[in-house]
């Protein structure tokens, strides 16, 4: 294969191949095979769905568009979801934890045959690459809306797959993919294969169980974490050794076959920027590729497929070597992939449809098209995300600020979803906003994060950028907090633009993309920013109030309405009221900061807002012009913009969540009270200093099951040695000790349940 420095360039747009929007349709009259036990001979007329969230919703928006009846299933955690309501019929399967409802299996058929239902689409996640029970479903006479349980098998060991590929021709990465895992096998296999190494869990994926050791000293730890982690995850703790490629891409290819031998790729999606292994961004067509490149790497990816008999969509990743040029075989995601609609947007056709119809016998509509025409595209996962920052933030506030570390770091807790709007631009065909959830319901701690996809469409990759960047802009999300800022920064980054990318591309350019509090005119300018917020948070809080009280008031006779008119009526002077709201300042270590003001009413229906701190601040003009309940037309000192405002409480505090253009703030305040008494902040403070804790104290930095304790209480320990190791999301965090010194304290037992921020042990010296 040519070297990728010939390979990677900008690809000429004339040259990739035609679209498929020209291509004929199934055949709906297609006979099956009979190759698969059926429950009826007819097509399939109802189907159960044997996931929950996005996916599920995506997959009963085909079914109903194809006049199939939908079943859903769901857990107690999820008795409200959206899935639920979408479905035409809805199963509980048991409790929130996964093991007694998504992976249930047996519960799953159960509701299958209470309901009728003819098919089961496993979705991504819990068992859509789980071979027993494709089989099951397969034995019990269910249409299966997948690959065959065979291949299913044989790409899920990653051992097995990696010999697979190696016989079919397929690129390898060097490394050892043995049966035995004895442990010094393993890392005298390591020092063959040359450090750094990468352990890798022979199934499952998404990045859980995976290490990346640097040296012989780090190998037995990571190697024992990654199987706990894939025990826990997968029920299976088998491990790979590969060797680790330093400046890796990730591309996969989108695949699909029918029950008739045909297979073709639609193209590749880039997937190199991503977070601890986990993908934020991909893109169709990958950038600065060639045709050569990608005609070889879609044929390898078929041959891949083929090798197995595969049939139904399917994902084969490669990692691409950005140094030598070489492309590798990394492994098959035997099923529909999350980042599916980037390619359903590229060629215009609908995937779901796809595999229903060939999981129906029906043949694919085309062999692999000589021309296809591509289009960029992007994904961005926005995930709920509790302090998505440097890790070193998190420990200044928190934990231990002598320790600095260059990632960051997701906490996970159900919250409520006080505002969900996504942008106005999402009914048109350029723009899609995939979600399994809507405004006023929770996110649930037991289940991934993952709230929304948004994908759009351009003409070219500049211009689809653009239209990236102002969908994140309008996409408003309130009651948890998320990573659009950083997705924001991220797309509008000069590397990324060029379509530089690569998998560390996030740690490479951390300092650009995430805030510094050492940058002071950046902190000028976000301080400036964050009062010009609550100033127009103020003036509209007070237009809504009033419109609300002269509407109540209205006809009604009462002398109290000349009080609260438009504009209130006072005796020889102006009416005013005195706001305090409360603000998270991320330039000075996540602490709550008072921003105080006075709102003097004018006589003309307008504002005059002044700082409370500073007196001899002349104040702002504002007027404000309410164009619905949430959106405001506001004026201030001569320059008019567009405001939304979403308001809603939990428990005795209020939360106002304020976008107008590229801004968004989030401002607390005290219900039916105004924090402006010296007491209220003094309790504020206090509370604050009793969040941080004393020094040394460790906390969970995240809700989660304790699966190992490393250290006894009264022991000693040294700066940065593991002490508890967490599971949160199916992933393993080590919770190190944060300085040198004697463990006390320390009562955390395997098994036990963490809350977020719950006190784990101290260490004293």
């Amino acid at each position: 294969m040519p070297p990728l420095a010939s390979l990677l360039c900008r690809r000429d747009h004339r040259r990739i191949h035609s679209t498929l929007s020209q291509l004929k349709q199934f055949s709906s009259s297609a006979p099956s095979d009979g190759t698969i036990k059926s429950r009826s001979s007819k097509s399939i007329e109802k189907i159960l769905i044997a996931n929950r969230g996005e996916i599920a919703c995506r997959i009963m928006r085909t079914a109903k568009r194809l006049g199939i009846r939908t079943v859903a299933v769901y857990s107690d955690a999820d008795r409200d979801s959206l899935h639920v309501k979408s479905a035409d019929e809805a199963v509980r399967i048991g409790p929130p934890p996964v093991k007694l409802s998504y992976l249930n299996a047996n519960s799953i058929l159960e509701a299958a045959m209470r309901t009728g239902a003819q098919a089961i689409h496993p979705g991504y996640g819990f068992l859509s690459e789980n071979a027993e029970f494709a089989q099951l479903c397969e034995s019990e006479g269910f249409t299966f809306v997948g690959p065959p349980s065979s291949a299913i098998r044989d790409m899920g060991d990653k051992s097995a797959s990696k010999r697979i590929m190696g016989e079919a021709g397929v690129p390898l990465v060097p490394g050892y993919h043995g049966i035995d895992q004895d442990i010094d096998l393993m890392r005298s296999e390591a020092e063959k294969i040359g450090y750094p190494v990468l352990i890798k869990p022979t199934h499952g994926g998404g990045g859980k169980g995976m290490r990346i050791v640097q040296n012989p000293n780090e190998f037995v730890e990571s190697f024992l974490g990654a199987q706990r982690e894939a025990a826990s995850s997968f029920g299976v703790d088998t491990i790979l050794l590969e060797k680790y490629i330093t400046r890796p891409r990730h591309i996969e290819v989108q695949i699909f076959g029918d029950k008739h031998g045909n297979t073709l790729y639609l193209y590749e999606r880039d997937c190199s920027v991503q977070r601890r292994h986990q993908k934020i961004i991909e893109e169709a067509p990958a950038p600065n590729v060639t045709d050569e490149f990608r005609c070889e790497v879609g044929k390898a990816a078929v041959s891949a497929a083929k090798a197995v008999g595969y049939y139904n969509a399917g994902t084969v990743e490669f990692i691409v070597d950005t140094v030598s040029g070489e492309f590798y075989f990394m492994e098959m995601n035997t099923r529909l992939q999350v980042e599916h609609p980037v390619t359903e947007m590229v060629v215009g056709k609908d995937l779901v449809e796809w595999q229903i119809r060939v999981a129906n016998g029906e043949p694919l509509p085309i062999s692999q098209p000589e021309d296809m025409h591509l289009k960029p595209e992007y994904m961005l996962k926005m995930f709920q995300k509790d302090f998505f920052l440097l890790l070193e933030f998190f420990i200044i506030i928190v934990l231990f600020p002598s320790q600095k570390q260059g990632t960051f770091i997701m906490l996970w807790k159900t919250l409520f979803l006080g505002c969900f709007r996504p942008n106005a631009l999402c009914g048109l065909l350029e723009v899609r906003v995939e979600t399994g959830v809507g405004q006023g319901d929770t996110v649930s701690m037991h289940y991934d994060p993952m709230i929304a996809k948004l994908v759009v469409w351009g003409e070219s990759r500049t211009a689809a950028l653009v239209k990236l960047k102002d969908c994140l802009t309008n996409f408003q999300i309130a009651g948890l907090p998320t990573n659009i800022d950083f997705l924001l920064k991220l797309s509008s980054h000069w590397a990324f633009e060029s379509g530089n990318v690569e998998t560390h591309f996030i740690e490479h350019y951390k300092d650009e993309l995430f805030s510094d509090s050492s940058d002071t005119l950046k902190v000028e300018k976000g301080f400036k920013d964050t009062k010009i917020s609550a100033i127009l948070v103020a003036a509209c809080v007070c237009k809504k109030e009033n419109s609300i009280m002269t509407k109540n008031l209205h006809g009604s006779g009462s002398p109290l309405s000349i009080w609260y008119s438009e504009t209130p009526f006072r005796v020889n002077y102006c009416a005013h009221r005195n706001f305090e709201l409360e603000w998270e300042s991320e330039y000075d270590g996540g602490s709550a900061l008072p921003v105080k003001l006075i709102v003097n009413y004018q006589r003309d229906g307008g504002y005059l807002i002044k700082s409370a701190e500073d007196g001899s601040s002349p104040g702002n003009k504002v007027e404000v012009a309410q164009l619905s309940e949430h959106d405001f037309r506001v004026k201030v000192d001569g320059s008019t913009a567009t405001v939304t405002l979403a308001v809603y409480s939990k428990g005795p505090v209020e939360h106002l969540h304020i976008w107008h253009g590229l801004q968004h703030h989030h401002f607390r305040q005290k219900v039916g009270l105004e924090l402006s008494g010296k007491d209220e902040i003094q309790d504020k403070r206090n509370h604050m200093e009793t969040a941080v804790h004393s020094p040394g104290t460790v906390v969970a930095p995240m809700a989660g099951l304790v699966v190992k304790v490393l250290a006894e209480d009264g022991a000693k320990v040294e700066t940065g040695q593991p002490v508890i190791v967490l599971e949160a999301m199916k992933m393993e965090h080590v919770v190190k000790a944060p300085s040198s010194g004697f463990i006390r304290g320390l009562q955390a037992t395997p098994g036990q349940q963490v809350s977020d921020g719950g006190i784990l042990f101290n260490v004293q010296v």
